[in-house]
């Protein structure tokens, strides 16, 4: 509750198209009060996880109609007597938004109004499936607390640092010019958490640090950072570009479309299905999009399983050897994100052959370390890394900084 200091209490939100995930963190110290998830919004049965630290979750279920209401049912929990952190809905100094596509309008975090909407309905058809959701948040967000500032950042911000003939495709210029079709590149606040993290930890100034960052989740992308910048990345117009992934492809043949279309007789949303749906770890193994579930499988001989994780580290090497080349230096190989963390295997087969770029893996750190560390050996010239991330932490240090500082 407030201790009668001025708060520096920044709301997150995430908002999907039937979810709603965020975090309240107290930025004077970037602790965090309370987080949570509603989810099936629009639903007779949506669900609403609460989370305190030192405290038993409490799940409830009940009608919540839109995102508004999703919002004020957040609200209400913060504030809650018994269960709540904060003693009022003044203690909220501002709230910052995850906005998965900026176009190239935005390079960094920026306030909310009128005309940063505007631009994010302009935004719409390069993130169907995303930009939507995410504005309802925003509008939902500005219809419960109109008074209290809201702050976009963008998947895609950190990557509008990329040269053009990074970002741009090899078809006709005019599809640039009239269209913007070009490689814009996601998860751009995990990458750039890591990249500062890694600049601490290593105890080097960001500006003089090369790294190849690995953001492998059920989506996953990598990015090649010259300086603290970006330089390229994995990812390109849309999130189906690059790595394999839980269920899309990444990169294939783009001929490939059409020959299935004509093949077996699909539509256009049918092979994009396919692509985006039933490919990647499902689509070899047959088992599951879950990484966990694959290598257990693999663990019991299972021969698809085993050739799904090869195929999914050797896209991860192939990536690494490229951008290793585009940066002319590697100071660091960085692993993030659920996958990344966690799943030793995957790191231990992606670095396979990395000496021949200076970076040799220690099999005993990679096989013990699941937290923030450091898993090459001391003669490794490139430093192989496990970092965290924390994009709402980052969301949450670019409100402060724009909103409270």
């Amino acid at each position: 509750m407030n201790s009668g200091q001025p708060t520096q209490n920044v709301l997150v939100i995430n908002c999907g198209s039937s979810s709603l995930k965020y975090q309240l963190l107290d930025m004077r110290q970037e602790r965090l009060l309370a987080k949570g998830l509603v989810e099936r919004i629009g639903l007779d049965q949506a669900v609403h996880t609460y989370q305190r630290p030192d405290a038993e979750d409490l799940v409830s279920e009940q009608p919540i109609a839109d995102h508004a209401v999703a919002i004020e049912l957040v609200l209400n929990a913060l504030v809650d007597p018994d269960q709540g952190v904060i003693g009022s809905m003044e203690e909220v100094s501002a709230v910052g938004h995850r906005v998965v596509h900026a176009g190239e309008k935005f390079s960094g975090s920026v306030l909310i109004d009128d005309a940063v909407l505007a631009a994010l309905r302009e935004c719409i058809p390069l993130a169907p499936l995303h930009n939507p959701a995410n504005i309802t948040g925003i509008e939902s967000a500005r219809a419960v607390m109109p008074r209290v500032p809201m702050v976009g950042v963008f998947d895609t911000a950190f990557h509008q640092t990329m040269p053009d003939r990074a970002y741009i495709y090899p078809i006709p210029y005019s599809l640039y010019e009239d269209h913007k079709i070009r490689r814009y590149g996601f998860h751009g606040t995990s990458h750039r958490y890591v990249t500062q993290r890694a600049a601490l930890i290593l105890e080097r100034d960001v500006t003089d640090l090369n790294l190849i960052t690995c953001h492998l989740g059920n989506g996953a992308s990598m990015a090649a950072v010259l300086g603290g910048r970006s330089i390229d990345t994995s990812m390109g117009l849309t999130p189906l570009e690059g790595l394999m992934m839980g269920t899309r492809s990444g990169d294939i043949d783009p001929a490939l479309v059409g020959h299935l279309a004509r093949t077996l007789d699909l539509s256009l949303a049918e092979v994009e299905k396919i692509l985006n749906k039933e490919s990647g770890l499902v689509g070899i193994s047959g088992i599951s999009s879950d990484l966990r579930d694959v290598e257990r499988e693999y663990a019991n001989g299972n021969d698809r399983a085993r050739l799904a994780l090869e195929v999914y580290a050797y896209h991860i090497r192939k990536y690494i050897g490229s951008y290793a080349v585009a940066l002319g230096r590697v100071d660091a190989i960085i692993f993030t994100a659920g996958v990344g963390e966690h799943a030793s295997l995957v790191r231990e087969w992606a670095c396979r052959g990395l000496e021949a770029v200076g970076a040799i893996l220690d099999p005993f750190k990679n096989a013990t370390r699941h937290d923030e560390a450091i898993i090459s050996k001391m003669s490794s010239r490139v430093r192989i890394m496990i970092i965290p991330t924390n994009e709402e932490l980052m969301i949450a240090r670019d409100t402060r900084d724009l909103v409270l500082a």
